[in-house]
């Protein structure tokens, strides 16, 4: 349920939910003993260190196993698992078996790794779930303890109630999907281990809702489809010189004047079925002149007016196309010399169906100059085409949604961001962001300082999801 992820959030937020939406519980609600027991389990996977610079997936990965055989999933059903080249960064795979062998299983998914969080910038300890004014904060609170948290409690409870799902259930607590280049369990699992994590879907973090200043639902979504991420070097070289003797040749310049070229340049209008399902949908809640305008894209992607009308607000532009953005800049190496080298970062978020290289391809053309050396950097997947809009997936969720939060307006999405989801909807699992999770305007702090979830969001969250899983775990293929 990562906020992380860039979402059409606040395309919404113009137009707040019927005055019959619920908002979610208040925390001074006592708990139920089943949210007691959970409140405990996600206590020490938050307060389990999973950073890439100090802590360890792997010793997560070993409390969750434990704890599900604790609760009656024998070893047979978990799965460890790590990269010797990388002992800290494992994780763990889940098999709770249905009654009937050849229904489809379903894939539970969370990554268990955090940003880094520094003690000294923080107000509180980022490594110690403090529970204050109705929320929980620490590092990874939200971002993405709170659903692997939600998953485990899931099957434990299950385990516990000797419950019989038709379908197999799964689940996948993964490492790395926090840091580009670093070693990725999802990745590893759908080129290692395809068989073992087999299912008809997977459900990860990625979709959510939003709420407003008074805490009121404004919209939920789930997340069908993201934009690839992908970084490129621009770099320019030439011999230098002294500064007293300066030369048309500059490579500051150079890649000054096609930083330039890349600012002035606008990607093409493109919509997936998600996101002119999603347009379709909010249509109507907006103002005229947006209706207007969404109206005319739909019909009209070349349409230069009304794409004008949208990408004022940060959100449309966001999905809209491919954008492009420089992040990172490099150049010179003395103060009274000419630049013999100048470097910098380009990072896009590519729409799907577009390759990396074609968008390489596409900046050397607008760049349209030979001394700028373009090329990419880590590529942390490939372009994943969007998951089909099943309604044996969106149906139930959309359904439930309904009873749990009524008059809160349901879209689909597709994240600007990305998340593990790219690995496996191209081996043939389509991963679905669903969550039940409503996040605050200012986005909770998630990668920032003072990371924290509503409690009555979360609780709220882990009904519905378990609530989710179960009537997944009856349906028929």
């Amino acid at each position: 349920m990562s906020v992380r992820s860039t979402f059409a959030f606040a395309l919404l937020s113009a137009t707040a939910a019927p005055a019959l939406a619920q908002a979610p519980a208040t925390a001074a609600k006592p708990l139920r003993p089943d949210q007691v027991e959970f409140r405990a389990l996600y206590k020490q996977l938050v307060e389990t260190n999973t950073t890439l610079s100090s802590g360890s997936c792997t010793l997560a990965a070993e409390r969750m196993a434990a704890y599900l055989k604790n609760a009656g999933i024998p070893d047979s059903g978990l799965h460890l698992f790590a990269d010797p080249a990388h002992p800290k960064e494992g994780g763990l795979v889940v098999v709770y078996p249905g009654r009937q062998a050849t229904a489809r299983p379903v894939l539970m998914l969370a990554h268990i790794d955090t940003v880094e969080a520094k003690r000294e910038d923080w107000t509180r300890d980022p490594f110690t779930l403090v529970e204050e004014n109705g929320n929980f904060y620490a590092r990874g609170s939200a971002d993405d303890k709170a659903m692997a948290s939600i998953w485990v409690d899931t099957l434990a409870r299950m385990a516990r109630e000797k419950y019989k799902p038709r379908r197999t259930l799964k689940l996948a607590l993964t490492c790395g999907e926090e840091t580009s280049g670093a070693f990725n369990g999802a990745e590893y699992l759908a080129k290692n281990q395809r068989a073992l994590i087999d299912a008809a879907f997977a459900v990860n973090e990625g979709g959510g809702g939003k709420l407003d200043e008074n805490g009121k639902p404004l919209f939920l979504g789930i997340q069908v489809g993201e934009k690839l991420s992908q970084n490129y070097t621009l770099e320019v070289t030439n011999p230098g010189g002294h500064s007293s003797r300066p030369v048309p040749d500059n490579a500051i310049y150079h890649l000054a004047h096609a930083l330039t070229a890349i600012e002035g340049y606008r990607f093409p209008v493109a919509f997936s079925a998600t996101t002119r399902d999603f347009y379709t949908r909010v249509a109507p809640t907006r103002a005229p002149d947006q209706r207007a305008a969404i109206t005319a894209l739909l019909a009209n992607p070349q349409d230069e007016a009304a794409r004008a009308v949208l990408e004022k607000d940060p959100d449309n532009n966001a999905i809209l196309h491919t954008n492009c953005v420089a992040t990172m800049l490099d150049a010179g190496h003395a103060t009274n010399a000419l630049p013999q080298r100048a470097r910098a970062n380009v990072n896009c978020r590519i729409f799907p169906g577009t390759s990396a290289e074609e968008v390489r391809q596409t900046l050397a053309k607008v760049i349209n100059d030979p001394k700028v050396a373009i090329s990419l950097r880590e590529v942390r997947n490939a372009p994943a085409p969007p998951p089909p809009l099943d309604p044996k997936v969106l149906g139930p969720a959309e359904t439930l949604a309904k009873q749990m939060f009524p008059g809160v307006p349901l879209v689909r999405i597709m994240s600007a961001g990305a998340t593990d989801g790219a690995f496996l909807t191209p081996v043939g699992i389509p991963t679905y962001g669903i969550s039940g999770y409503f996040g605050d305007p200012d986005g909770n702090g998630v990668h920032g300082l003072n990371e924290r979830v509503r409690a009555s969001v979360l609780y709220n969250s882990r009904d519905y999801l378990q609530r989710l899983i179960r009537v997944y775990a009856e349906q028929a293929d």
